[in-house]
């Protein structure tokens, strides 16, 4: 787990994060401190993250120990930010050579291709936070008898629209890059486009929903 403080990114931009369970009622709390920050004097940006809230100020905190407290009692009075929003559905071609690690993730989970699919298609994902690469969600949701070690050695290219799990989490990659998960499938979908207002397809509190349309073992 992750050790629960304030972290300097920048001579402007810091990292609060906490020791705490991956899970929507978290979640919700980093969304409410988010707005909370947001409006404090001197913060330029508060964007939260997977159990963690980055802020970028105007200019240098004076007192990053006040600043901390400040955090810490927001984190403690527990309010939390109720945000629903659309949902996505997505068709996922699972298998072949767009989901390479399929059969993979059945000999890791004791679990046959079908059982794995039905899980994975089952919830609606929430996405708790974007970012990584531009337009990628960071999902709730995952069934844990689908939880996954990450891979020993990392793909050096992933193609975008590529359907990952490790850990409790999964997600589509919102554009080619490398990846340490284990790829099951493939989508057709853009998340990301910087002609567009807004830029990115999906926000905190928007959901995805998986389809299987081809399974291909």
């Amino acid at each position: 787990m992750a050790e629960t403080g304030l972290f300097p990114i920048g001579s402007r931009c810091f990292l609060y994060q906490v020791d705490c369970p991956f899970d929507l009622n978290h979640q919700r709390r980093f969304w409410a401190m988010a707005d909370a920050m947001a409006e404090r004097d001197g913060v330029a940006e508060a964007v939260p993250g997977m159990t963690n809230l980055t802020l970028r100020f105007e200019k240098v905190p004076e007192d990053l120990d006040a600043l901390e407290r400040d955090l810490q009692r927001l984190w403690v009075e527990g309010r939390q930010k109720d945000l629903t929003g659309k949902i996505l559905e997505i068709d996922i071609t699972y298998g072949g050579s767009g989901g390479p690690h399929l059969r993979e993730v059945c000999d890791l989970t004791g679990l046959n291709i079908d059982e794995v699919i039905s899980l994975h298609t089952a919830p609606d994902y929430v996405v708790f936070a974007v970012g990584s690469h531009a337009g990628y969600c960071y999902l709730g949701g995952l069934d844990p008898r689908l939880e996954t070690p990450r891979r020993k050695v990392p793909l050096q290219s992933l193609p975008g629209g590529s359907l990952s799990v490790a850990g409790l989490q999964t997600g589509v990659s919102a554009s080619a890059g490398p990846s340490g998960w284990n790829t099951i499938g493939a989508a057709d979908v853009s998340f990301f486009d910087p002609l567009s207002v807004p830029a990115a397809l999906l926000m905190p509190g928007d959901s995805i929903r998986f389809r299987a349309a081809e399974v291909i073992a």
